[in-house]
């Protein structure tokens, strides 16, 4: 079944450094449609000492099309059991929580992992399917992904993907055929603008995906990038409106899939991170009914 209307949902990251209550709040406060929440500040939460039935009543009442995320999915070897660990962990997280899905990314997080491998420096910590064939890059991911969507599906849930810019198969058409390969219809992507940025995708592109693929939409901005291994820290510190993506052409690209769901503004600006965070994810809100509604 389609959503029926365009949703605009808080993004956690707005208020990085806030606690889930000052999250809730906000969404509440400033008429959010709902939250994509932050599994992180969920167990911040119990770890202070609250319950999990305290964390199910705190949520009772919101929207939440989405928790992440679930790190590192292509995990092999010595390292594949903590992925199955961390896997479970998180499902039952977003369960109490009344989460509809869990957002799943590739690896490594390190992008300092990947330059040193590009560079054909000594790698040390987890590396991934750095230094595999595409082939087995991608045998392992959609393995692991169609686990994971069983997995999911278990507790109801949905997956979805996100494919990190500077990690092996970052493209839209690499996601969807990791997703096509790992054949669960629970398992879909989150459309975010940066990381289709910097990883050589276009508006073009994302007006051709199906929109049955498509289970949320991250509305984000960049600095220029010209190629290379992208930093995010750096290419993402601007507010969202005010780098150089024409966010209006990405999001028409969105909806010429005839996608209706949530959009979420992401945000990575270390200044607006420091601000009135009532105020800034005012302004997100305000920015993405102009795109969106």
């Amino acid at each position: 079944m389609r959503a029926e209307r365009q949703k605009i949902v808080l993004h956690s990251l707005i208020a990085k450094d806030a606690p889930m209550a000052m999250d809730l709040k906000i969404a509440a406060d400033l008429g959010y449609d709902g939250i994509e929440i932050s599994a992180a500040k969920m167990r911040a939460f119990l770890a202070a000492g609250w319950t999990e039935a305290d964390l199910a009543g705190r949520l009772r009442d919101y929207d939440i099309p989405g928790t992440g995320f679930l790190m590192d999915i292509e995990r092999h070897g010595d390292a594949e059991p903590s992925l199955w660990q961390d896997a479970a962990e998180l499902f039952h997280l977003a369960q109490i929580a009344g989460a509809k899905a869990v957002q799943a990314i590739t690896g490594p997080v390190s992008v300092a992992t990947v330059r040193a491998h590009a560079g054909g420096r000594p790698v040390t910590g987890y590396s991934g399917v750095l230094g595999l064939s595409r082939d087995e890059q991608m045998r392992i991911a959609a393995r692991n992904l169609a686990r994971l969507g069983d997995m999911a599906a278990e507790k109801g849930l949905i997956l979805y993907l996100e494919a990190l810019g500077w990690c092996p198969l970052n493209t839209i058409s690499d996601q969807l055929e990791l997703i096509d390969r790992a054949g669960r219809s629970n398992v879909k992507m989150v459309v975010d603008f940066w990381h289709c940025y910097v990883s050589g995708d276009s508006p073009e592109r994302i007006a051709r995906i199906d929109r049955n693929a498509i289970y949320g939409v991250h509305v984000c901005d960049s600095l220029r990038h010209d190629g290379g291994i992208p930093d995010e820290a750096v290419l993402r510190d601007v507010p969202t409106g005010s780098g150089v993506l024409d966010l209006r052409e990405w999001v028409d690209a969105v909806k010429a899939t005839g996608y209706v769901g949530w959009w979420s503004g992401e945000l990575f600006c270390c200044r607006q991170h420091q601000d009135d965070s009532f105020k800034v994810a005012a302004g997100m809100k305000a920015l993405l009914e102009r795109l969106v509604l």
